[in-house]
């Protein structure tokens, strides 16, 4: 699981710096992701203490290399991606496909590492 193990330190990046950003400097941040509407302060710095948060268990789930919880975590961002083209087609904020392809990347690469992780790696012709 050494690809996929890799892969989650993307994840544990856009977490960390995603929430750091809302909570030092919430409108710049959601600007620069193309927002086209006005959001409170608050509620966005909420929104960064929560990413970093969840930051903090995936960068739990790297130190310690749990693997059990590796597919959790495209469960989780599955889940979210779904929410983000519900929150799109809701508000047509080109904010929340900024962030899609944000954690859509995100999941490409852990699936992909996932997959090849779980090849068996060729025996050389011994029984």
């Amino acid at each position: 699981m050494k690809r996929t193990h890799r892969s989650l330190y993307y994840l544990a990046s856009y977490l960390t710096l995603g929430g750091v950003a809302l909570i030092v400097s919430p409108r710049f941040f959601v600007k620069l992701l193309f927002s086209n509407q006005e959001y409170t302060d608050v509620s966005l710095r909420f929104l960064g203490i929560l990413l970093v948060s969840l930051a903090m268990i995936v960068i739990q789930i790297i130190r310690l290399k749990v693997e059990a919880l590796y597919t959790t975590t495209l469960v989780v961002r599955i889940f979210i991606s779904i929410g983000l083209i519900g929150l799109y087609s809701y508000s047509n904020d080109p904010l929340f496909l900024s962030l899609l392809v944000i954690v859509g990347l995100g999941i490409v690469m852990t699936v992909v590492s996932y997959v090849r992780d779980r090849k068996k790696p060729a025996t050389g012709g011994r029984n």
